[in-house]
């Protein structure tokens, strides 16, 4: 198969390869994908595995990278239901904790990891729901880790990014009231009224101010994607009882208002993705493969790299792109 690999860690054109590779064989309970044209989705955390973010080292000898994809399944293991060979299925995690990902012509994953896709749902978008890092199953985590949201105001920080705009809309899919901050005033306009109830600007005076100018009994939940830069922002708009659900932070070490925190009794809940509880990515594939059939999730293509300039994309998404800011999803095509 035509694949892309790295067998050392570093800068994107000097470490990842293109050439021919063995297909893989799906070993018992796995499948093995054909991974259609424009499908293998690059995110952060593929470019970040690569270049050794926080002294990380090598995983294994060899890495394909990416972990998402759409495709059709063309060979099944033991132990897996023979009728899934000819299903179109979207995949998630197929390179966490496993060497071998989805740049690359076939990809193999756990049964439970290639999900259902309707035909009327495109393999863009199936290629943009998965990765626990970024963004589908992060963002359903952020919103449904601690129940229900019906009838809550959900606050999502960042909501043109690539797990912001996801979650916003689970949100809303769930029945939730979404307010919504982007960084710049310029940037209100680009905020989904459909989703969004109300979008603030943090450059504004007073951002604080102006949330609570939507909820004067403050946020049930807070979506965060900048926890050192909004902790004192969340606890000025926090209900009594609030769930803070950061991904993300700025700082290795971030500080927060603790006393002023723990007297608005706040949960706050850390997302590490990759080691999110098995059951919570299964759910979390249902529900966005259930709100993706019925219209509720869209999201944002950027550009698209042929399979030979798998660097040039992985340079696209270090440099701020794919899936920050609403810079779209970055998807790297695979020759058939």
């Amino acid at each position: 198969m035509l694949a892309s690999w790295y067998d050392e860690q570093g800068p994107a054109a000097d470490v990842l390869h293109v050439g021919e590779l063995p297909d893989p064989v799906p070993g018992p309970g796995e499948v093995r994908v054909r991974v259609r044209v424009t499908v293998s989705g690059v995110n952060p955390g593929d470019t970040k595995k690569r270049r050794g973010w926080l002294g990380s080292s090598m995983p294994f000898p060899r890495v394909i990278p990416h972990s998402d994809a759409a495709g059709v399944i063309d060979a099944v293991g033991a132990q897996v239901d023979a009728r899934r060979v000819g299903q179109r299925v979207w995949v998630y995690g197929a390179q966490s904790y496993r060497p071998f990902g989805t740049a690359a012509q076939y990809t193999v994953v756990p049964d439970h990891q290639a999900v259902f896709l309707p035909d009327h749902l495109s393999d863009e978008l199936g290629a943009s729901l998965g990765i626990p890092g970024i963004p589908g199953i992060t963002a359903h985590r952020t919103v449904f880790a601690d129940g229900p949201v019906d009838g809550q105001l959900v606050l999502v920080h960042g909501v043109l990014g690539g797990v912001g705009s996801l979650a916003a809309q689970l949100a809303h899919w769930a029945g939730a009231t979404v307010i919504a901050t982007v960084r710049r005033t310029a940037d209100v306009d680009r905020v989904d009224p459909a989703v969004v109830s109300h979008a603030v600007a943090l450059d504004t005076g007073d951002p604080a101010a102006a949330i609570r100018s939507y909820a004067p009994r403050g946020v049930d939940r807070i979506i965060e994607v900048a926890l050192s830069d909004n902790a004192d922002l969340d606890n000025a708009v926090a209900a009594n009882n609030v769930v803070i659900a950061a991904y993300a932070t700025r700082s290795d070490r971030t500080e927060i208002p603790f006393w002023p925190l723990l007297f608005n009794n706040v949960t706050l809940r850390l997302l590490g993705s990759d080691d999110f509880p098995g059951e919570a990515k299964r759910q979390a594939a249902r529900d966005l493969t259930s709100a993706a059939a019925v219209g509720a999730l869209t999201v944002a293509v950027g550009d698209r790299h042929p399979l030979d300039d798998i660097a040039k994309a992985h340079d696209h998404v270090d440099a701020g792109g794919g899936g920050s800011g609403g810079h779209g999803r970055i998807l790297l095509t695979i020759p058939q």
